[in-house]
């Protein structure tokens, strides 16, 4: 921002002013790649790697500053991860390379991935990201550098997306069928393009040691979490895909009779009948979206390293605020809507923990719980998923505990009745344990009693014993000398 945008900004937003100045002095970037110490892991001092850092600052600049930010070898390997998946994403986009030129292109991408010198220079002159694969060896080069195992699970992922992109594709091109009809083949369209992104990271995230080895193995959650993000952008992106041609809504969602719609494009109309209808289709594929965050919630709460649970939950943060944004919003149909960039910074320095996450999502779920509107067909429903975010906080995170920043301990809301239930419920089992340590004191003492008096016993018994000995062998020794005198005088008498 120049100084002019940051004068317009003090002078008509002051709050958010604030808070982008608070994120530029204070928000540290937690890795810089080019310094020499990360040279190792980041492979700045390749000349290869560093333009394929150059190719991700030009097709995701949010993206990547997330991606830089990972700790070890896993920023190259998931900037590399991401490098590919974009260059197949790029191919299946392109709408002027003919189905039978794609196909075979779509279907050995893996390959081509592990091919020296592969590259593809047929792409449309208008897409975006065409020198990327103009340029593609190069990427090449250094995925063929990563260990077998990251390598592996990179190419497990882009064969199973690309069988995905190539069967749309190939179906769209040959059906003359350009909608997703049902909500079951739109989870299938999002889990090839996205889902299948939330695994490869899961597996590559257990690989790295630097999370659980189960991790890898939550391919539910990590579905769920790749499905928030890609079902977000879509909704967002309406205008720009129906311009270009590219329905993703699925029918089933926006075709309901009571809509009335029978293309997409006619929601672009700004009459008000035709907007309170294109609301109602909106706030149902809203509505499919947020049947994901409590998975994305709980797949967040999974995570133990920092760096990785920042990587994941600032896109999560980021989508909640943009259903948000667009829910019940106009501006959506008629062009591409963002947050902006102040809410985007107190959201990056928000998602540092999964507590703070799950407020996040219940924050922006009351918002959209306010603005529903209760003669939208789906009023009741979107009113559920809303209470299934606040009922996912209370249950881990409950609302009388809190938790105090600057001393890192807990305590009770006096002001709310659960806190006395609790009260009451840490009182009776102070007094059950009181009474229990009583009750062993007194066995202690009853049981020491007994066993004094069972001492006492055998040791008089062993006495008794040993007197009775003391007394025979007495005995004996008396009789035997008695004998000994009687035999002695016999003896004498006998010879005199």
């Amino acid at each position: 921002m120049g100084a002019v945008n940051w004068l317009a900004l003090l002078v008509t937003h002051p709050l958010e002013f604030k808070t982008l100045l608070q994120f530029w002095l204070y928000y540290e970037q937690k890795r810089d790649i080019a310094a020499l110490k990360e040279h190792p892991t980041s492979g700045w001092d390749r000349a290869s790697m560093r333009r394929c850092w150059e190719f991700l600052d030009m097709t995701s600049r949010s993206f990547s500053a997330v991606i830089k930010e990972l700790e070890g070898d896993l920023a190259r390997t998931i900037a590399l991860f991401y490098l590919v998946l974009r260059g197949l994403d790029t191919i299946e986009d392109d709408m002027t390379i003919p189905d039978h030129v794609k196909q075979p292109i779509l279907r050995s991408f893996h390959i081509h991935t592990v091919t020296p010198g592969w590259s593809y220079n047929c792409c449309g002159p208008n897409e975006k990201d065409r020198q990327l694969l103009v340029e593609y060896d190069t990427i090449v080069e250094e995925v063929n550098r990563l260990t077998p195992e990251y390598k592996n699970i990179i190419m497990d992922i882009t064969l199973k997306m690309e069988t995905g992109m190539a069967d749309y594709a190939h179906k769209a091109a040959t059906t003359g069928s350009i909608y997703l009809e049902t909500i079951a083949e739109f989870d299938l369209y999002c889990h090839y393009v996205a889902g299948l992104v939330g695994e490869g990271l899961s597996r590559i995230f257990s690989a790295s040691g630097k999370e659980v080895p189960s991790l890898g193995s939550q391919l539910e959650l990590s579905n769920s979490m790749g499905l928030l993000l890609q079902k977000t952008n879509i909704i967002r992106d309406f205008r720009e895909d129906v311009d270009d041609k590219r329905y993703f809504w699925p029918r089933e969602i926006w075709g309901k009779k009571e809509y009335g719609f029978v293309e997409m494009k006619e929601m672009y109309a700004t009459d008000p009948d035709t907007m309170r209808r294109a609301s109602y289709a909106q706030s149902g594929m809203i509505l499919d979206a947020l049947r994901h965050t409590t998975d994305a919630l709980d797949y967040l709460r999974m995570l133990r390293n920092q760096s990785v649970f920042n990587f994941c939950a600032i896109p999560a943060t980021m989508a909640i605020a943009t259903l948000e944004l667009c829910f019940m919003n106009k501006e959506m149909f008629q062009r591409n809507i963002k947050i902006r960039k102040a809410e985007a910074a107190k959201l990056i320095m928000r998602s540092t923990n999964p507590r703070e996450v799950g407020l996040i999502f219940r924050e922006y779920a009351r918002r959209i719980h306010n603005k529903a509107n209760p003669a939208d067909p789906n009023f009741i429903r979107i009113s559920v998923a809303c209470g299934k975010i606040e009922q996912w906080c209370e249950h881990n995170y409950p609302s009388f505990v809190v938790y105090n920043t600057e001393t890192g301990k807990q305590s009770l809301d006096p002001s709310d009745p659960r806190t006395r239930i609790v009260q009451v419920e840490q009182e009776r089992d102070a007094q059950l344990a009181k009474k229990k340590r009583a009750e062993n004191l007194r066995n202690g003492v009853a049981n020491g009693a007994m066993n004094g008096h069972a001492e006492k016993m055998e040791v008089k018994a062993i006495s008794t014993t040993e007197l009775m000995m003391y007394v025979g062998a007495a005995f004996l020794v008396v009789m035997a000398i008695s004998l000994g005198i009687a035999w002695g005088l016999i003896k004498y008498t006998a010879d005199t």
